[in-house]
């Protein structure tokens, strides 16, 4: 790899611009556009077809965008047939924009101009490239020569919108603005709006594309800052942004820019788009989102808007999508696990304002994902807090501290040697196969009891190892005195030193479950549980579970 052929090809303003460095978070949802079925759409290996890009238009109306970019009606019969029909059919709510795009060439605008007839609120994007490698190398044209194509493209702009009686607003973009000279770009973009001279109820649009990046962010953030500092009739004119993707900083771009003084952001959603695609809108709405800034657009139904989006594009969203993604707020590591539940618990004890769950930019649910299935996933990373946080919230099992520990080791050896993640339901059935369900080698057939003043005693029918006995023995309690009965029948050594009991919530019946935990001559410990009616039952099987797990 020889990296000297390369060099930097993006230009300073020819002044400082680093006001935006004092703003610390966007204050504000920009104007949205979307560009999915322009942009997004050139960029797909097959296209969407007609029904397929009046489905993907419904619900960028559903999500909330007021502003579209529908295509590009002179490339092709499939875009000009597509804006026809949105406009006959009826179908552009009142309140929503629809956006054209066209190059500053007369018969191209022309067609343009067709294609939005008859529609109520329209922007006419015209557009011509600046930047010094396209000036050089493919128009072979002088500054001058430039400028006079986006003169002449506006003025056609504004003598057809009149001669229609119509009352179009226009935007244009220095195509390859990061590739130009700012203060170049800034002549051509105040040489078009000395002829369009916006008004306050008109305003037009300047849109400064990262058509390729050529710089970090913070170059582009002063870029933006430059133009809107000297742009002509500021007040009457909508700074637009419109990052690509190339370095990877498409929604840094945005970001940056709307800090820098743009009023507007073109994306799309999920980032489709030219080669690397365009700034994510997604991405850029759900994080202001979750600095306690309204976006103005509603990604509550993201699954859905998922689906559709896959089902309408043929791509696929990364699994690490930001916000939208399968795996986003996922959680295998244990210590990731166990801050998430406590978080979680927090969360529903204090009842704060504000969300601040570790881990957790954003709450799941306000995307409409679910915490059992989306949050605490378990595999061989996972831990007693993970496995412990499903069993709670998904089953009612609320084990003791050092129960779970033990449950979170046996899951943790189970998806290792399966080599595979476990579904809830799979680590509840392994909860009860492991400390629920143990029926041998000790088995207690039946159980009497008697109180006096001294305690109770317990009169056990059982066996060990198929040996039966029937014994009595005396406690404290009904527990204390069948775990006497049994060490005294079969010699065994061991202290229950955890009992812990609760309803099961989760149960349509009114049914317990008790946890024991017995501790050996060794200091290990040993857990059982038992589900029953009868809690004193329950806590018998819970006990003789333990000493079957010892």
């Amino acid at each position: 790899m020889n990296y000297r052929k390369y060099k930097r090809q993006y230009f300073l303003p020819p002044v400082k611009c680093m006001d935006w460095t004092e703003k610390d978070y966007v204050e504000k949802a920009p104007v949205w556009c979307s560009v999915d079925l322009r942009d997004g759409n050139q960029a797909l290996v097959i296209p969407m077809n007609l029904q397929q890009k009046i489905e993907f238009f419904k619900l960028l109306t559903k999500i909330g965008f007021k502003e579209i970019e529908v295509g590009f009606p002179a490339a092709s019969e499939t875009e000009y047939t597509f804006i026809r029909t949105l406009i006959e059919e009826n179908l552009i709510p009142d309140d929503v924009t629809i956006q054209v795009l066209t190059q500053a060439r007369e018969h191209i605008i022309k067609k343009t101009f067709e294609a939005v007839k008859g529609a109520k609120n329209v922007i006419i994007h015209v557009y011509n490239s600046t930047s010094l490698a396209q000036r050089e190398q493919v128009f072979k044209k002088s500054k001058e020569e430039i400028l006079e194509i986006a003169v002449k493209g506006a003025q056609l702009l504004k003598d057809l919108t009149e001669q229609a009686g119509e009352n179009y607003r226009f935007e244009y973009s220095p195509e390859s603005f990061t590739g130009t000279e700012p203060e170049y770009a800034l002549e051509v973009c105040n040489a078009v709006l000395d002829v369009w001279k916006p008004q306050s109820d008109r305003k037009a649009i300047i849109n400064l594309p990262v058509t390729v990046q050529h710089s970090m962010p913070h170059v582009y953030a002063s870029q933006v800052e430059y133009i809107c500092k000297n742009i002509k009739y500021r007040e009457n004119v909508v700074i637009s942004l419109h990052p690509h993707n190339d370095r990877g900083c498409g929604v840094a771009d945005a970001e940056m820019g709307l800090l820098a003084g743009a009023d507007r952001i073109e994306g799309t959603l999920f980032g489709n788009g030219e080669r690397t695609g365009n700034a994510d809108i997604v991405t850029i709405a759900l994080n202001m989102y979750a600095q306690g800034v309204c976006p103005e657009l509603d990604f509550s139904e993201m699954t859905e808007i998922c689906e559709k989006y896959e089902g309408f594009t043929g791509m696929k969203i990364n699994e690490r999508s930001p916000y939208s993604g399968e795996l986003v707020f996922a959680a295998f590591s244990g210590s990731h696990q166990d801050a998430i539940a406590k978080g979680m618990h927090w969360q529903e004890e204090k009842q704060p304002e504000h969300w601040t769950v570790p881990y957790l930019p954003i709450d799941p649910s306000d995307l409409g994902r679910n915490y059992d299935a989306d949050v605490i996933r378990i595999n061989s990373q996972s831990g007693k807090g993970g496995v412990g946080y499903i069993l709670e919230t998904k089953f009612g099992l609320n084990l003791p501290p050092k129960m779970r520990e033990a449950m979170g080791y046996t899951a943790k050896a189970v998806s290792d040697h399966r080599q595979k993640e476990l579904l809830p339901e799979e680590i509840f059935e392994l909860f009860k196969k492991t400390f629920e369900n143990t029926s041998s080698p000790l088995v207690i057939e039946e159980t009497h009891f008697e109180k006096s003043e001294n305690g109770v005693t317990a009169e056990i029918k059982t066996r060990f190892n198929q040996k039966p006995i029937t014994i009595k023995a005396s406690g404290n309690g009904s527990l204390n005195a069948v775990s006497n009965a049994l060490k005294k029948a079969y010699g065994f050594q061991y202290e229950v030193v955890t009992y812990q009991e609760h309803a099961l919530e989760k149960s349509s019946h009114a049914r317990a479950i008790a946890y024991v935990g017995i501790q050996k001559p060794d200091g290990t410990l040993a857990w059982g549980a038992g589900v029953h009616e009868d809690i004193i039952h329950a806590s018998i099987d819970a006990l003789v579970a333990a000493i079957n797990n010892r």
